[in-house]
């Protein structure tokens, strides 16, 4: 597996990102052409992506921006490599150059991927690699509930 780290992704990686968000992630936040999840890309603020290829396929990702004068993070990995420490490699870069950072985590079972499969929570994992839940801060729409997660030096 190779880490790369960039500004900005070229046309392939947006597709493979595409891919990659679409099978990973619960199907209620799956885009349904690749220009949503290129708008979602440009609304980041000072991003800063690292993309886990695993001989010339990007089999995650991590991205780092700034919104709304704070330092949030969203990642995915593929199932077939989770479990392997790449997550926490990817945390442990981010938390090199960054002070702080927050996310939004699914903290239940109630969702499906697009193969019909369960959406297992991260949420341990994000605890094992030193975040903590902010229980009183949750994220309630029509198509996501999560809880806010933090991490700080």
């Amino acid at each position: 597996m190779e880490f790369i780290d960039k500004k900005a992704l070229n046309s392939s990686e947006k597709k493979a990102l595409f891919r990659l968000w679409n099978r990973e992630y619960p199907s209620n936040l799956a885009y349904e052409k690749e220009s949503g999840l290129e708008q979602y890309l440009d609304s980041l603020g000072q991003a800063h992506h690292c993309l886990v290829y695993d001989q010339k396929e990007i089999k995650g990702w991590w991205v780092d921006f700034d919104r709304e004068g704070e330092r949030w993070f969203a990642m995915i990995l593929e199932e077939s490599i989770q479990g392997k420490g790449l997550g926490s490699a990817l945390i442990q870069k981010a938390k090199d150059t960054n002070d702080y950072l927050l996310g939004w985590v699914i903290d239940h079972a109630n969702y499906r991927k697009k193969d019909g499969s369960r959406y297992r929570s991260p949420k341990d994992f994000y605890l094992k690699n030193g975040f903590s839940v902010l229980e009183e801060e949750r994220l309630e729409l029509d198509f996501l509930s999560a809880v806010k997660i933090k991490w700080h030096k």
